[in-house]
């Protein structure tokens, strides 16, 4: 059997202007970065006019450490609407090096359902990610350099809000002393180091519609308080012209294609467990300017990314999605049923019964945003014929259309009868989005409703610390905004081992931070960490450069 990467590496890919042709773009409407990728400038797809393509979300259940192909759903889906002509976008987020060389090793689809080239998408693809972390970087530097000399915004070095960044999972960098190094070293202080897929500017990046958007949101980031208690933002500290110009690329998506030849914007990177989780507003809006249907996934289960789509991307963006598919997989629903990860391959159709509960709240939820849910049974090779008909019986039950997929074997021919019963969907007219709350209202108002509504918890409990930063957050204009909540991806509640769907639980909420510029305010609960660490075996010490090709990106 064939590797990802093998896939991947035999595939005879069409020039980049072809794909761009199949979108009605010409050659001077994109900027390729060699002959199989490039970037649309903003104004080619803002200028196109005519009512916008329906869009789709792909979402799942709680997932496994191994993941459940969520991406690769998504790429066999648009394939599939491709086989059936009707021009789909495929809309995904870019893959961050720290989950590639960490435990993915990879994450742009799978089998025969990914985008390509996949080396390249996965490694330094155009440099967005570079480019993010150089402009975190940028107004770190220029913070520090401020309060060295002269300090003239009197900012208090125990209130400074504005982490670092690197795109790589280094747990060492969590907590780090700078400023050492004697009296021309800096002011010495206590620092952290964040994933880049969780900076603020990345969820910037991913928000705004343009470079003045950009610029205006980029000046509103909050990077700590004065001795007075006076915000302090990157305006302040004149540093927006200057992370401006190293984001002036970047900003533009990037277009590639899936093995299938379907159309593919991969932009933006935040993570759903400790960002927003969706790829760029920019990027969507082109797929729903250039196409007749447009896919997008959002990372995680539907408790996460789902949520942050619907509340804060959808919100942000007026979009209104016409369908949802919640992708589940036998052995993540086994999981859910108290099986253990190396039992997963073994048939137990009753572990499958007892972790449909997971499949069902997170069609629930989506249920709860007014739109209506298909459910993807993304098929593998150890899956049974009793195991799937517990699935297929379930969702009958609870009024779900469920479906049969293999995007990983059979790409777009595996996700036919899926793409089917979406456009089934999105011809039936049914889709009425709302968000879950309104932005008017307390920050802990809006914690409890996706706490209580979402994560079937019982309430919400806000440690002291937290209770001061909530405070300060409401006293400088960050009340009635979106919360985007920081929660381990495995469980409905703040405690990872809790699988299935677990009842009688509280959320613990134990720092709030600003997103100032994003529009939001990030609420960190029980022991998610925004840089990660690596495995004991990370996938990186498996990859190679051998006779010029990329081996080991699964």
């Amino acid at each position: 059997m064939r590797s990802d990467i093998e896939i991947a590496q035999a595939a005879e890919l069409q020039p980049i202007q072809a794909i761009a042709e199949t979108m009605g773009l010409g050659s001077a409407d994109i900027v390729p970065y060699g002959h199989h990728k490039a970037k649309i400038p903003l104004e080619v797809a803002q200028a196109r006019g005519g009512d916008a393509a329906p869009l789709v979300l792909v979402t799942g259940v709680n997932p496994t450490a191994a993941g459940e192909g969520k991406s690769t759903v998504s790429v066999g889906l648009a394939d599939a609407f491709t086989l059936r002509r009707r021009n789909p976008v495929l809309c995904l987020r870019e893959p961050s090096l720290g989950p590639v060389f960490g435990i993915k090793g990879g994450a742009a689809g799978g089998g025969h359902s990914q985008v390509v080239p996949m080396e390249e998408i996965n490694l330094h693809f155009t440099g967005d990610f570079h480019a993010i972390s150089s402009a975190h970087a940028l107004l770190a530097a220029l913070l520090d350099n401020h309060l060295y000399r002269p300090n003239s915004l009197d900012i208090d070095t125990t209130a400074i809000t504005w982490p670092r960044a690197v795109d790589m999972n280094d747990r060492a960098l969590r907590s780090v002393v700078v400023g050492l190094g004697g009296r021309t070293g800096g002011v010495p202080r206590q620092d952290g180091f964040v994933i880049t897929a969780a900076s603020e500017i990345m969820a910037i990046f991913c928000l705004a519609d343009g470079l003045a958007d950009l610029k205006e949101r980029l000046g509103r980031i909050v990077v700590g308080y004065s001795r007075s208690g006076d915000a302090v933002r990157a305006a302040d500290l004149d540093a927006v012209g200057a992370m401006a110009v190293l984001l002036k690329d970047a900003i533009n998506p990037n277009l590639v294609q899936t093995l299938g030849g379907t159309p593919a914007l991969v932009h933006g990177g935040p993570f759903a467990n400790i960002a927003h989780g969706c790829n760029s507003l920019a990027a969507t809006r082109a797929g729903l300017a250039l196409g007749d249907v447009v896919v997008t996934e959002a990372g995680f289960g539907a408790d996460l990314g789902a949520e942050k789509f619907f509340d804060i991307k959808c919100r942000f963006g007026d979009l209104r999605p016409a369908a949802a598919v919640v992708v589940a997989t036998i052995r993540a629903l086994k999981m859910n049923g108290g099986r253990a990860k190396d039992e997963l391959t073994t048939e137990d159709v009753e572990a499958v019964r007892r972790g449909f509960v997971n499949l069902q709240a997170h069609v629930e939820n989506v249920r709860k945003f007014g739109v209506p849910p298909v459910v993807a049974i993304n098929r593998f090779t150890s899956d049974t014929r009793a195991e799937i008909d517990v699935v297929l019986e379930g969702c009958r039950a609870m009024g779900a259309t469920a479906v049969i997929a293999d995007p990983w074997g059979g790409g777009g021919e595996g996700c036919l009868d899926l793409a089917d019963a979406v456009q089934d969907v999105i011809d039936g007219g049914e889709a009425d989005y709302r968000p879950l709350y309104p932005t008017e209202g307390s920050l802990v108002s809006k914690i409890e409703a996706v706490a209580t509504q979402i994560y079937g918890a019982d309430g919400v409990d806000v440690e002291p610390a937290a209770a001061k930063q909530i405070a300060r957050l409401e006293a400088i204009g960050l009340r009635d905004v979106p919360v985007c909540i920081a929660k381990n991806q495995y469980s409905f509640s703040d405690d990872p081992t809790r699988l299935g769907r677990p009842t009688g639980h509280r959320i613990t909420v134990r720092e709030v931070t600003p997103s100032a510029g994003a529009g939001f305010v990030v609420v960190k609960t029980g022991s998610v960490m925004t840089m990660p660490g690596l495995a004991a075996r990370p996938a990186a010490v498996g990859m190679d450069v051998v006779d010029g090709q990329v081996t080991g990106l699964f």
